[in-house]
């Protein structure tokens, strides 16, 4: 039987092994707590006929548990210097690949039909690098890829404010972008201590279940994520002087910016943080046929 690589000596064998020293740059913070990397594979369901596609798999503590519970594990690797040590450690699997590659510069959805052509079931499960969180997680649910969902390891306040409910100081255009796409859960809250190095902060384990069709319907999606950021470019601002300063010709147009706010329903008084995302799909409606003449 195969020691778990997750363990504090296990690891830091591997590391003294390999002269590995931690690039802060990319973010590395490696698990050293096999439970809590079991918890985060019950979270993603995975079955012997399901794929799972990981991010930054460092020396395969999370790879190695997600081998064991599905059919096949793709992992994308950007440090060089990690492949050596994932070749050895992954060795007991060999349905687990490594690409070296950084995910935000894949094809991902070329590699999902190589890769998992015969697999209909597919979670990206990661402990992700905090300061990629945001685009990692944005590209894989703006390229519309064939997945059941998302379950990752990031800081807990980025999953506080991705699972934001309107109203509240954490909810923001993430909130909205996240969940016009997902249903999100944070599932579990995991202390720096299990961790080396341990980072400054507190991390959180969020499953995002994508929907089949987005939380709400309009007429044009990169408008309305356009008029969501716009709305939240200064927090303390009105949702009106917002939009006003923010879009393009913003400032001519603020007559017509109140008539599409009244339109919708809103008051031209209120702030971004009060909208409701079907708030936000009206308004940027009314907004985009106006804009679009």
């Amino acid at each position: 039987m195969y020691k778990d690589i997750a363990t504090p000596a296990r690891t830091r064998a591997i590391l003294d092994k390999y002269g590995f020293s931690f690039k802060k740059s990319l973010g590395q913070n490696f698990l050293i707590d096999t439970n809590i990397l079991r918890n985060i594979v019950d979270h993603a369901e995975l079955t012997e006929e399901s794929g799972a596609i990981e991010v930054g798999p460092g020396i395969g503590a999370l790879t190695e548990q997600l081998a064991k519970r599905s059919k096949k594990v793709v992992a994308y690797e950007i440090d060089q210097r990690l492949l050596p040590i994932l070749k050895e450690t992954l060795e007991p699997y060999p349905h687990a690949k490594v690409i070296h590659q950084d995910i935000l510069k894949a094809n991902v959805k070329e590699m999902l039909e190589t890769e998992f052509n015969d697999i209909r079931d597919i979670m990206l499960v990661a402990n992700l690098p905090y300061y990629v969180t945001t685009p990692i997680i944005m590209k894989i649910l703006e390229e519309k890829l064939p997945l059941r969902g998302i379950v990752v390891m990031l800081q807990k306040e980025v999953a506080e404010r991705i699972s934001a409910k309107p109203g509240t100081k954490e909810y923001g255009s993430l909130s909205i972008a996240i969940q016009y796409y997902t249903k999100p859960e944070v599932v579990m809250i995991v202390p720096k201590t299990v961790f080396v190095p341990q980072p400054n902060v507190d991390s959180a384990v969020i499953r995002l279940t994508i929907r089949e069709t987005p939380s709400v319907s309009v007429k044009n999606e990169d408008f309305f994520f356009q008029i969501t950021r716009a709305s939240f470019a200064q927090r303390r601002k009105t949702i009106l002087n917002n939009l006003s300063s923010q879009l393009e010709g913003g400032k001519e147009k603020k007559a017509e910016i109140i008539a599409a706010l009244e339109q919708a329903g809103i008051e031209p008084s209120r702030r971004g943080e009060s909208l409701s995302i079907e708030e936000f799909a009206k308004l940027s409606d009314v907004l985009y046929e106006m804009f679009s003449k």
